[in-house]
């Protein structure tokens, strides 16, 4: 155990997991690797949990950190912010909502908590409609709509939930079906769901689950809720904080595969947007993001440092058109993995889309999921030079795939190689 690990453990929670046997400390990163403390070089394909979106170090989102640092480093929302509105401008208009309105705050579990604020508040109701197999953070009250049992510590609540069918489409008592099918199956027991219950608020899903394992419904399925959503006043919460800014690669924001009825009424969004800065946030529409009666402030929501990256980052993304590279250099490592994957018992299944790819591991022979094998192949995989990250519902046995979106096909291709060797390694 090396000496930082030693202190790590002195300080920190039981809870606070960390990856690998033997934890790396990563001192610095480029493009698309990061050198850790011994020096070694590794291939990133995890981003800082999918916040690293466009490269490490990127040039123009230092630049603009630095230059305001050396300006005013902090205010608060009680003043003035000329780089939050700037953002906020953007970041509205890019969101597909009408007459948005935009609230800034430091994660994702604090933009999941604004919304629930909003959505409970504008509706009158404490009872929440979310998705199995969700993660939405770590706060109590995004614990209390969290459909993953491996992220829920307390079923204590201040909200009261219900489970809707949907969110895997290749588990559970649905998979059978075929994609009009199981879309059929899903509206059918929201229906009858939203029969025995009282109004709730808000529907809050991922258009593709993150921790759950990259598993996504068939293109469509929150668009077709929305209709019942709509005939009963129960507002869609769009949870982007792993979907947005092009991620998927076919679309910018995941509600858009579902988009046939409209946008959602709330949308939140965080990682990506800052390439590591600490930049969550809540868009809705005027009458929502407004029906608070009481006074409400952020002390680091919108820092001015942090927005200045924001808008560096979601100008370099744009002008690049990193979406687009998401999705052809994404659709080509998602193929290679798929035939890499035929090739080996343990790979039940390779989904995703753009630069969001899951690789389902499972027991050979089986239908069974293998926790330790995702383990094993995790461990693996690092001493090949390539980071991953893992996830999954029921048991944590899915590998997941997010580098950042700038990616080249040479790095895409040596990834998948190492990956396979892996996979080869660990039988």
């Amino acid at each position: 155990m090396s000496s930082l690990h030693h202190r790590h453990l002195a300080v920190s929670p039981e809870w606070l997991a960390l990856y690998y046997r033997h934890p790396l400390e990563l001192t610095h990163g480029e493009g698309r690797h990061v050198w850790d403390a011994d020096g070694n070089r590794y291939l990133d394909f995890f981003g800082g949990i999918l916040t690293t979106s466009t490269a490490h170090a990127l040039p123009e989102v230092t630049k603009a950190v630095s230059e305001q640092a050396a300006r005013i480093i902090h205010s608060s929302t009680l003043y003035l912010n000329r780089p939050m509105i700037e953002l906020a401008e953007r970041v509205a208009s890019l969101s597909g909502i009408p007459d948005a309105r935009v609230f800034f705050t430091t994660s994702g579990t604090e933009a999941n908590d604004t919304a629930l604020l909003l959505a409970t508040t504008y509706r009158r109701s404490n009872q929440i409609l979310a998705m199995r197999n969700s993660y939405h953070g770590r706060s109590f009250s995004a614990v209390s709509i969290t459909g993953n049992n491996a992220w829920s510590p307390t079923s204590l609540s201040p909200l009261q939930t219900l489970y809707v069918h949907g969110g895997v489409r290749t588990r559970g008592p649905y998979a059978h079906l075929s994609d009009e099918e199981f879309t059929a199956a899903c509206v059918a027991d929201l229906e009858d769901l939203l029969g025995h219950t009282r109004a709730p608020a808000a529907l809050i899903a991922e258009p593709i689950q993150g921790v759950g394992g990259f598993t996504s419904p068939p293109d469509g399925l929150y668009g077709a809720f929305r209709e019942v959503l709509d005939r009963h006043g129960v507002l869609w919460i769009s949870d982007e904080v792993q979907t947005g800014w092009g991620r998927s690669g076919e679309h910018f924001w995941g509600w858009q595969a579902h988009a046939q009825n409209g946008p959602p009424d709330i949308l939140t969004f965080a990682k990506g947007i800052g390439n590591g800065m600490s930049i969550g946030g809540v868009v809705a529409r005027a009458e929502v993001m407004n029906c608070l009666d009481a006074n409400s402030i952020s002390t680091f929501g919108g820092s001015p440092v942090t927005m200045a990256a924001g808008l560096a980052n979601l100008s370099y993304l744009l002008e690049h058109d990193l979406q687009g590279n998401a999705r052809r250099v994404g659709g080509l490592l998602i193929e290679r993995l798929r035939a890499i994957g035929a090739t080996s018992e343990r790979v039940r299944e390779v989904r995703g889309r753009g630069l969001m790819i899951g690789v389902e591991l499972v027991k050979p022979g089986t239908d069974e999921a293998d926790p330790e094998a995702a383990a094993a192949v995790l461990e693996a995989a690092r001493e090949g030079g390539l980071l991953i990250g893992k996830g999954g519902g029921h048991n944590t046995s899915v590998l997941r795939i997010a580098p950042p979106l700038s990616l080249a096909i040479p790095e895409a291709e040596e990834g998948a190689e190492i990956l396979a060797d892996a996979l080869r390694e660990v039988g």
